[in-house]
């Protein structure tokens, strides 16, 4: 039984920026495409502070995949 529940919607400014996000996200949940440019996320878990520690996990991830695409973004 789940008893913690968490979730996000992510927009991409472009599709290929919207991929990029989605796949460092891969080895740690499925997500579920809403349009070519969004998804979303749920993470469950049965306690709270293991919801916090993957929640916080995805997070990471997902900002430093946002940085290096603003960087590249940049030297483009």
């Amino acid at each position: 039984m789940t008893a913690w529940s968490i979730g996000l919607s992510v927009s991409g400014h472009s599709e290929q920026d919207a991929k990029a996000l989605a796949s460092s996200l891969s080895t740690e949940c499925d997500v579920v495409w809403r349009s070519p440019t969004s998804f979303e996320l749920v993470v469950n878990e049965a306690n709270c502070k293991d919801l916090r520690a993957m929640w916080n996990t995805r997070l990471r991830g997902l900002i430093a995949t946002d940085n290096v695409l603003k960087v590249l973004g940049k030297h483009s």
